[in-house]
C-alpha cells in the first residue's frame, strides 16, 4: 500500500519548529456526522498556552456548509481542559442544536477547519455494515468473489481439510498424526490462525447482537454470499464461523481444542501462498466452555430455521450439552502454550490465548445453557457464581455476556436469580463509567480511565458501549444511550490520534493495519471495516510511535501490531454498537 497523502485541514501546527512531543492543533469530530436530533460535539485539541496565545484568543466556533461555506451556526467554544490521560489540553465546540441535514465542517478562525461530516439520520449505516461484512474478508478455506468483495477478491486459503492432531492434542480415538478437517471458520486477527476463544467472545456478541435486535438485522444486508432465502446476513455470517467451531469438538468424548493453526506465524503474504502445515493442540476448558456457551445460544437462535437448516439447533444442543459434560470432568484444565512447548514437539509459537480463570466461563456457559433448556442443573452453576467478580467483556472475561442473556429472557427466572442483583450490579458499573466521563477532555466515557488504553483498547470502547446500551433497556434513560453514542464516536474520530479507527470509513482511517491480505494484496486501500487497536501506550510491538502518553500511543503502521492490528473481538462489540445505534436512532429525540 501507498503512502496515505496528510490532508491539510486535518492539523495546523502550532509551530514551525514543533518537535516530535508536541501535539498539533486540531479539531476532532465523528468524521461520519451525527444525528438530527442526537447531541452535536467537536474537540478542538493542542496546547493552548502563551505560545499559542491566538487560541486563547479566539472564543467563537463555527459549523459551516462544505458546499458553498455558509455558516449555519456560530457558537462559543468552553473553558480549557486538561486532558488526564495525555497533556493535550482541549475545548468543546458543542452545536447540538443544529439539526438541518446537510454536509458541514466546523472551524476556528484561521486556525482549524475540521474533516466534512453530515447530519442525517442513519449517519452511522456505513460504519455499521462495513463492520459486519469485515467478517466476510476473514473467511478462511474459501475464494473471496468479486461480485462480494470488489477489489479485495482473492483467492482461498488454508482449506484446513488435512489438519494434523499435535501431541499435546492425543485421545483414544485421535492419535499424535492423526489428519482430521476443521474449514472455514474466520481468521482470528492479522494473522491466518483460527482460535477457538477467540471466537467465542466473538460469536457470542454477534448472537446477542442478532437477539437483541432480531427485526432489524432481519433486513440489513452486506452483499455477502447468501446461504438461504430467509436466512439474515449476520446469522448466515456466523453460521460460517460455527460450523468450524462445531468441528473443532472431538466427537468422541466432546473436548474441545484450543485452536487451529500452524507452528509459526505466516510472514506478510497472501492466505493462498501460505502453505505452513495446520495442528489442532491441546484441549481447554476455557475453550470448551465457550463452544457450550456459544452452540446453546445458536441453538435458540437456529431453531428458528429448521426448514432452512434442519437438524442444525439439535447439533449445536447436542455439542453444547456433550462440552458441558466434558468440562466437568476436566474443570480447570488451562491451555499453557509455554508448558506444552516443553514436552511436545513442534513447538506451537502462534497466538496462545490462555486462560487461567474460569469462573466466568463457566457462569456464561451455564446462563446460555440455562436459558435454551431451563434445566436446574445450570441454574444452580449460575447461582454458584453469582457473587464472581466479572469486568468488562474480553476473550478472557465472559461473564457479562451471561448476565446480558439472563437479562434478556428474564421469564426463565426466579427469584433466587432475579435481575435485581445483575440490574444493580451493571447500573453501578454504567454510572462510574459516566461519572468518569464527565473529567474527561473528550467527554466520553472511553478514556474515563487511563486502564482503558491497553492492547485493543477500541474495544473496550466498543464493550462499554454495548454495556451502556444494556443499562438503557434496563433503565429506558437517555443518559446511558447518549454515552454510548458518545463511544462509538470516538471510534468514529473524536479521539487525540484523529483517527476513525475503522478502514474505509471517514477521512481520515488507519491505512497501514496490521493484517496481512491489507499489507500483501498489493491494493492501496486497506480492506474495509475493520478496527484498529487503538492507543497502547505498552508499545510491545517496539515500533516507532510519535505519542507515547496512554491517550496518543497510536501509529498507523502494518509493523505496530500492539496499537493498529485488527481482531475479531474487537470487530463484534463495533458491529453490536454501531447497529444497535443505528437500530436506536429514534429513541435520541430532543436535542441539548
Amino acid at each position: 500500500m501507498k503512502l496515505q497523502v496528510s490532508l491539510l485541514c486535518f492539523l495546523y501546527l502550532v509551530s514551525q519548529n514543533t518537535s516530535a512531543q508536541e501535539y498539533p492543533t486540531g479539531i476532532r469530530l465523528d468524521q461520519e456526522g451525527f444525528y438530527p436530533k442526537a447531541a452535536k460535539v467537536a474537540i478542538l485539541t493542542g496546547k493552548f498556552d502563551n505560545s499559542s496565545g491566538y487560541l486563547l484568543d479566539k472564543t467563537t466556533f463555527y459549523v459551516i456548509r462544505e458546499k458553498n461555506s455558509d455558516t449555519v451556526f456560530r457558537g462559543e467554544l468552553s473553558a480549557i481542559r486538561k486532558s488526564n490521560n495525555s497533556s493535550l489540553q482541549t475545548r468543546t465546540a458543542d452545536f447540538s442544536s443544529l439539526t438541518q441535514t446537510g454536509l458541514y465542517r466546523v472551524t476556528v478562525g484561521d486556525c482549524c477547519s475540521s474533516f466534512p461530516f453530515e447530519i442525517r439520520e442513519k449517519v452511522h449505516h456505513p460504519a455499521a455494515v462495513a463492520s459486519l461484512k469485515a467478517f466476510y474478508f476473514q473467511r478462511a478455506s474459501m475464494p473471496l468473489e468479486e461480485v462480494y468483495a470488489g477489489k479485495w477478491n482473492r483467492s482461498a486459503g488454508h482449506p484446513d481439510d488435512s489438519v494434523i492432531i499435535h501431541p499435546s492434542a492425543v485421545s483414544n480415538n485421535r492419535k499424535e498424526g492423526t489428519v482430521i478437517s476443521t474449514p472455514g471458520g474466520w481468521y482470528d486477527a492479522g494473522d491466518y490462525n483460527k482460535y477457538i476463544v477467540n471466537s467465542g467472545i466473538s460469536m457470542g456478541t454477534l448472537l446477542s447482537a442478532y437477539e437483541d435486535f432480531k427485526s432489524y438485522f432481519d433486513t440489513l444486508h452486506t452483499n455477502i454470499p447468501p446461504f438461504g432465502k430467509h436466512i439474515p446476513d449476520i446469522l448466515n455470517e456466523i453460521l460460517y464461523n460455527l460450523r468450524w467451531m462445531l468441528s473443532m469438538q472431538d466427537p468422541e468424548d466432546g473436548g474441545v481444542y484450543n485452536k487451529c493453526t500452524n507452528a509459526s506465524f505466516d510472514p506478510m503474504i497472501m492466505p493462498d501462498k501460505a502453505r505452513q502445515p495446520r495442528y489442532v493442540v491441546q484441549k481447554g476448558t476455557a475453550a470448551t466452555l465457550d463452544l457450550a456457551a456459544v452452540s446453546a445460544q445458536a441453538a435458540r437462535i437456529f431453531k428458528n430455521y429448521r426448514k432452512e437448516l434442519p437438524g442444525l439447533s439439535d447439533s449445536c444442543m447436542h455439542a453444547a450439552e456433550k462440552a458441558w459434560s466434558w468440562a466437568q470432568t476436566h474443570p480447570g484444565l488451562a491451555y499453557d502454550q509455554n508448558a506444552m512447548n516443553q514436552l511436545y514437539s513442534p513447538k506451537i509459537i502462534t497466538g496462545g490465548y490462555g486462560d487461567r480463570k474460569f469462573s466466568d466461563e463457566w457462569f456464561w456457559a451455564a446462563s446460555e445453557l440455562f436459558v435454551t433448556t431451563g434445566k436446574r442443573n445450570y441454574q444452580d452453576t449460575i447461582v454458584s457464581h453469582m457473587n464472581d467478580h466479572f469486568g468488562l467483556p474480553s476473550w478472557s472475561e465472559t461473564g457479562l455476556l451471561g448476565y446480558y442473556s439472563l437479562l434478556r429472557t428474564k421469564e426463565k427466572q426466579d427469584s433466587r436469580l432475579m435481575n435485581d442483583t445483575i440490574r444493580a450490579r451493571l447500573i453501578r458499573m454504567a454510572d462510574e463509567y459516566i461519572r468518569n466521563a464527565q473529567n474527561n477532555a473528550f467527554l466520553t466515557v472511553m478514556g474515563g480511565r487511563r486502564s482503558d488504553f491497553v492492547w485493543g483498547s477500541n474495544a473496550n470502547a466498543a464493550n462499554q458501549g454495548i454495556l451502556l446500551i444494556q443499562v438503557y433497556f434496563i433503565t429506558h434513560e437517555r443518559s446511558y444511550l447518549d454515552a454510548a453514542l458518545g463511544n462509538l464516536e470516538y471510534i468514529c474520530g473524536r479521539n487525540s490520534a484523529g483517527y476513525c479507527f475503522v478502514t474505509g470509513i471517514g477521512s481520515h482511517s488507519p491505512m497501514h493495519p496490521h493484517h496481512r491480505p491489507s499489507v500483501a494484496d498489493g491494493i492501496e486501500d486497506p480492506v474495509p471495516g475493520l478496527l484498529a487497536g487503538g492507543p497502547n501506550p505498552g508499545e510491545q510491538d517496539h515500533c516507532h510511535y510519535d505519542f507515547h502518553e496512554p491517550e496518543t500511543a497510536y501509529v498507523d503502521s502494518d509493523c505496530a501490531y500492539a496499537s493498529n492490528e485488527i481482531a475479531i473481538n474487537w470487530n463484534s462489540p463495533l458491529v453490536y454498537l454501531s447497529n444497535a445505534i443505528e437500530a436506536l436512532q429514534d429513541n435520541f429525540t430532543n436535542s441539548k
